[in-house]
């Protein structure tokens, strides 16, 4: 009975000896800095900031206008459908821009319409006058060469 009651000793002396080393190092773990209003001032005034009027550099490359000319009309558009988001509004013109010399009823405003009718793209391409494949076929290439756009925009020169 004496060995066992040296064993607990010994494991709570162990135990005891290992919860103050940990303890020691936690407190010598450095401290993190105090958030001041300032900092927290600055970072939720960045997350408020509007994103910037070269959004549409690229697009407007390819759409032979300025960036200014399409966030004006992007603005105003928003103002007629306020659920008109900035790929949709993209999408429009780019359709019309690779549509609209083919068919003269495809234009940026006849999408839109349509959009602020509720319809889709899709749906809006085919009251237009386009097959349901033409109008997936024409909102992929839409898609693709406003990407391509944006990469060539955000290119660095060379």
């Amino acid at each position: 009975m004496q060995w066992t009651s040296t064993l607990y000793r010994s494991s709570a002396l162990a135990f005891g000896l290992a919860l103050g080393i940990c303890t020691a190092a936690v407190a010598q773990k450095p401290a993190q800095a105090p958030r001041t209003p300032h900092r927290m001032a600055n970072r939720s005034s960045m997350a408020a900031k509007p994103k910037p009027q070269s959004t549409f550099r690229g697009i407007a490359a390819k759409l032979n206008t300025t960036p200014d000319a399409l966030e004006s009309a992007y603005q105003t558009a928003r103002q007629d459908n306020a659920k008109l988001t900035r790929g949709q509004f993209v999408a429009a013109n780019m359709l019309a821009h690779n549509l609209g010399d083919k068919n003269s009823s495809i234009t940026s405003q006849a999408i839109l319409d349509g959009l602020k009718g509720g319809k889709s793209i899709g749906q809006t391409l085919q009251g237009l006058g386009l097959s349901a494949t033409d109008a997936k076929a024409a909102e992929r290439q839409a898609d693709l060469d406003a990407k391509a756009a944006q990469r060539q925009a955000t290119k660095p020169a060379t």
